[in-house]
Parts: C-alpha cells; sequence; structure tokens
C-alpha cells in the first residue's frame, strides 16, 4: 500500500516521467542489464521521502538503493524537479489561486545528525547537529519557496535569498504581484531585512523586537502550518542526506506533494471528474 494517495502520486508521477530527458540506449549489443523504470525509483524515493527510512530500507529486488540514489543524482543534474516544482504551482494558479499579494515567512530547526552542507550546530538541540528551513508561503500557507540553511544562521540572514528565489519564480509564473505585505515574527527585525524589502518593493509587517506577538497577526500562522505539513515528511524531520542539492531536492518534492494535495481537497468542494477521491480528507 502507498505511503502517499494514489490520487496525489499519480499526476505528480505522471508529470515528472514526462519531463525527464530521453535516454537512447546505445550498447552494441544490447545484451546489457536493463536500466531500472524511472517510475519504480521514483515511488520508492517518495517512500523514503514521507517515511524518513534509509534508501536501503526502501530498496527491494525490483530496485535497489543504488539504483534509487543514481537515478536521483541524475534527475538533479537534468533540473527536473524545477520544472516539476513549477508546472504544479502553476497548476494550483490556474485552478485556485496563489495568494501572492499576502505573504508570510519565517525558519524552522530540524534534525541533521549526519551533518552535511546544510547543517550546523543547532541552538536548540545542545549544540547538535541540525538543518533550518527559510520557509515562504502564500496567504493560504502553500509553500512557495523553501530554502535550506545551517541550523546556526541568523533568521534575518535568510530571507534575501528567499526573496530572490521568489521573485524569480513569479517571473517564470508570470503571477508578480504589485507591492505584496510580508509578515515576520520579530526575529526578523533588524535593518538589513528592511532594507532588503524596501529594495524589492514589498511591505513589511514585521513584529517589533522585545514585544509579545500573538501568531494570529498579520496571518503569520499559516507559515507555521505549512511548517508542520513539511514536517510530516520524515527525510524533512530528520535529514540524512549530506549534499545541498539533495536537500533542495525532497524540499521540492515535498512541496509539490503538499500543494498538489492541497489542490484535490480545494477542488474537491467546486469540481467533479472521474478519479474524484469519496472525501476531502487527503492524508
Amino acid at each position: 500500500m502507498s505511503v502517499v494517495p494514489a490520487s496525489i502520486t499519480d499526476p505528480i508521477r505522471e508529470e515528472f516521467l514526462r519531463l525527464l530527458p530521453v535516454r537512447p540506449d546505445s550498447h552494441p549489443l544490447g545484451c546489457h542489464n536493463p536500466r531500472i523504470a524511472d517510475a519504480v525509483a521514483f515511488d520508492r524515493l517518495v517512500l523514503a521521502l514521507v517515511s524518513g527510512m534509509g534508501y536501503e530500507r526502501v530498496a527491494d529486488r525490483a530496485c535497489s538503493a543504488t539504483t534509487i540514489r543514481r537515478q536521483r543524482d541524475e534527475w538533479i543534474a537534468a533540473g527536473v524537479i524545477g520544472h516539476l516544482l513549477l508546472a504544479v504551482l502553476r497548476a494550483y494558479d490556474q485552478m485556485v489561486g496563489l495568494e501572492l499579494e499576502e505573504l508570510v515567512t519565517d525558519g524552522c530547526i530540524t534534525k541533521a545528525s549526519s551533518g552535511g552542507q546544510c547543517a550546523g550546530k543547532s541552538p536548540v538541540g545542545r549544540g547538535k547537529q541540525g538543518a533550518k528551513r527559510s520557509q515562504l508561503t502564500d496567504g493560504y500557507g502553500i509553500p512557495v519557496v523553501t530554502a535550506p540553511a545551517d541550523a546556526n544562521m541568523p533568521d534575518h540572514t535568510l530571507p534575501q535569498e528567499t526573496l530572490d528565489a521568489f521573485i524569480e519564480l513569479t517571473d517564470r509564473l508570470d503571477h508578480a504581484p504589485q507591492n505584496p505585505a510580508l509578515s515576520l515574527d520579530a526575529g526578523y527585525d533588524y535593518r538589513p531585512v528592511h532594507t532588503a524589502l524596501a529594495e524589492r518593493e514589498i511591505r513589511p509587517r514585521i513584529s517589533k523586537r522585545g514585544t509579545k506577538t500573538p501568531i494570529q497577526t498579520d496571518g503569520r500562522w499559516v507559515v507555521e502550518r505549512a511548517n508542520s505539513w513539511m514536517n510530516n515528511f520524515g527525510k524533512l524531520r530528520r535529514s540524512t542526506e549530506r549534499r545541498r542539492a539533495c536537500t533542495e531536492f525532497l524540499l521540492a518534492l515535498a512541496t509539490a506533494v503538499i500543494t498538489v494535495r492541497s489542490l484535490i481537497r480545494r477542488a474537491w468542494y467546486t469540481r467533479r471528474w472521474a478519479t474524484r477521491p469519496r472525501s476531502p480528507r487527503i492524508r
């Protein structure tokens, strides 16, 4: 049984396989071991992402752990995951609409016991290795940009990279909001953040340092919900990847799953289709 409903994984897998480059069989005799189907490796990768198990645990006779890693690295080199994420967000924007005029961002620290390029001493984990995500969502809470960083990086040093990625994404989506508002907590109340927002014509809604503000202020609770959705994936809750490219790949794949799930759930009330789930409660 799949760890993710077929109504979510099937369209993602179909679009992902469509984006893969053609691999011609150049063996002169055609007697080498056949390549494992990309769909098989993709399903094992989704299982590892959701469950948090190592590749050796999700491997079987149909697909080894080495094959999963090798084909994952091929997909990373081809840049397929970026095109998949763009297609998913574009579909959501066309059918439901991304609320890009109201943005929210925050950081989230997770465990990274294996270390790596996106790991550092965690300030909340007694100095153990940890990772941080700089999460930018729309007004509903759909993850739009997720940037990995070391756990010991201060929050106010992260928005510049996140906002640059957001502007690049909106150009590709052809949905560039005019003077959007960005809500942040008191950890971002520093001059570099105000300067970065002014340069990008983004209206800041930043809580003042030294004052306690509820999480409901300016709708900041939606980014906490998005962080909770992300932490439901075992590979993100406890990262074991050592390379930044692998971490970014898993973050993008998790974002695609979350976006498609939200799209189906919100479209369930207004549309009908042949494979429509019986209930909007899609896990």
